[in-house]
């Protein structure tokens, strides 16, 4: 992982004719330093036929110790493959910049496969440039494609319900006054989920217990992060959980206040040598794998050979636990195992009723249970019973 940040200089200026030849020199130079970086394939290097060449693009520094730190990792884990060129850049904002650093990956670098990482890439940026580009397959992390939507673009998401309800378990076993925190983004859909399922792991071994809940606003403010977890510990807390973009600010804090923490993305264990029990971190690079080896088989997701959606969790070893610290039993170490075994087997279900929310309104009735894919889920606007806050 480069955790080194650089300049960039825009290289479609190269492209569109806006430097003078006698310039372009000192631009390639300039490039070579910007924080657009290109990672060579694991295969032979006398090898004569053409790499696969695939464009990751991160919204925020590939360091953050979270979402595109947890994405450029997966694609460190690729680009170790033979015949696999991956062409990256990081900090790149959801404006039109993305459309231009797309272009230049396709027609500068000659990736045939683009993977757009964050949200607001989506539309109407990935959706334009599939139209100008139809040959070219798109990705974006998500399930946002819809029919009349260009046929050249795929999603892939992992479902974070069950890793997040597991962390619940840890945290609930670890904390000795009954009491967790949460320092959330926004009160939409996948955080509910996040912070529901977190509850649910917790509530699965001690149902009295209670979690304030704090959402900052924005996916990540570092500054209000920092006031959630100091207000969260003068409450009494004794184990924070997290779902913004870069956890950093609040696992360090949260060290500092001598308060448990679990984490989310990536792993931040080194943050908190002490006060880290585990977290929910992606495991990205099985999820470009399964396309890697897709697209060296020919299929294309136009034409149906890749699927339109690319999903999975735990079983398909998409989403893990992070190491376990120091604080964690032997016991609870066990307990998340079998929890996980179950998961996989498919005799736990995360979502199985009755599960009321925190005004007592049943939203899961007894009996019924859902699969982390069932859309039913996507309409969660709630916040589970023994969760302190509102979502309005």
């Amino acid at each position: 992982m480069n955790t080194h940040r650089k300049f960039y200089l825009p290289r479609r200026q190269v492209l569109r004719g806006l430097l003078a030849t006698a310039a372009f020199a000192s631009t390639a130079k300039l490039t070579a330093c910007s924080s657009s970086t290109e990672t060579s394939s694991g295969g032979d290097s006398g090898s004569s036929e053409k790499p696969l060449v695939l464009g990751f693009i991160y919204v925020g520094a590939k360091d953050d110790y979270g979402w595109n730190q947890a994405q450029a990792l997966g694609a460190e884990g690729i680009s170790k493959m033979p015949g696999v060129k991956i062409v990256e850049q990081a900090s790149v904002p959801e404006t039109k910049e993305v459309q231009e650093v797309m272009r230049s990956m396709i027609e500068q670098d000659g990736a045939t496969a683009i993977f757009a990482t964050s949200f607001g890439y989506f539309n109407p940026h990935v959706v334009e440039m599939a139209k100008q580009f139809p040959d070219i397959q798109f990705f974006h992390c998500s399930t946002l494609w819809q029919e009349g939507m260009p046929t050249n673009i795929g999603n892939y998401y992992v479902d974070i319900d069950d890793a997040q309800y597991v962390s619940g378990i840890v945290a609930a076993q670890t904390s000795k006054v009954g009491k967790l925190g949460y320092v959330a983004a926004k009160p939409v859909n996948p955080v509910l989920r996040s912070i529901n399922s977190y509850m649910l792991g917790a509530h699965s071994v001690k149902p009295d217990l209670k979690m304030q809940v704090i959402f900052t606003g924005d996916w990540n403010v570092p500054v209000k992060e920092a006031e959630a977890t100091n207000s969260l510990a003068d409450q009494g807390v004794d184990v924070i959980g997290m779902h913004v973009d870069s956890p950093k600010v609040i696992v360090e804090t949260a060290e500092k206040r001598g308060v448990f923490s679990s984490g989310f993305h990536a792993d931040q264990s080194p943050l908190a040598p002490k006060g880290y029990l585990t977290g929910t971190a992606y495991d990205w690079s099985n999820v470009f794998k399964t396309y890697v080896e897709m697209f060296k088989a020919g299929k294309k997701v136009m034409d149906g050979g890749i699927p339109r959606v690319v999903q999975g969790s735990f079983k398909e070893g998409y989403v893990k636990l992070s190491p376990f610290g120091p604080a964690v039993s032997e016991a609870t170490k066990k307990q998340a195992d079998e929890t996980i075994a179950k998961i996989k087997d498919g005799s736990l279900l995360v979502y199985t009723g009755e599960i009321k929310d925190n005004t007592g309104k049943v939203q899961i009735a007894k009996g019924a249970s859902y699969k982390l894919d069932a859309p039913e889920l996507d309409k969660v606007d709630w916040l589970a019973n023994g969760v302190l806050g509102s979502v309005s």
